[in-house]
């Protein structure tokens, strides 16, 4: 499973004071993207090979300015072009669970603006981090 850290900041705030539930998809992307950097990939390589088929969030809990989230990452499913992955956002302090996540991402070629075939070594690469969270 693969963790990343996020702050809430004021900006991700609405006028009830809690964390606006748009911001909540920046989080789970961030977190994608600091898993897929666990991975080796990078997005300023210029071979990113990922799209974001599918993305759901389901609310729990309420975040707020300043407090420290948690979000962990982990492989539900590995296909042939895609697989999908789990998050779990939670306060670090005292792991109230906020929000739990789901994501499809699909192996895509830029270049041809077509689905690819995965390759073994990321089926493989992506079996590290299968973990079972419960959505």
């Amino acid at each position: 499973m693969h963790e990343a850290q996020m702050r809430v900041r004021f900006c991700e705030t609405d006028a009830l004071g809690h964390v606006n539930n748009t911001s909540y998809f920046i989080y789970l992307e961030d977190a994608r993207v600091q898993f897929f950097e666990a991975l080796g990939y990078s997005m300023s390589s210029g071979a990113w090979p990922f799209i974001l088929a599918r993305a759901a969030c389901d609310f729990r809990g309420q975040a707020y300015f300043n407090e420290h989230l948690i979000i962990k990452t982990a492989v539900r499913k590995i296909g042939s072009k895609s697989f999908t992955v789990l998050h779990e956002i939670t306060e670090q302090e005292t792991g109230r669970l906020i929000a739990e996540g789901e994501a499809v991402i699909v192996t895509f070629n830029f270049k041809t603006q077509a689905t690819e075939v995965m390759p073994e070594h990321l089926k493989e690469q992506l079996k590290r981090f299968a973990a079972e969270i419960k959505i």
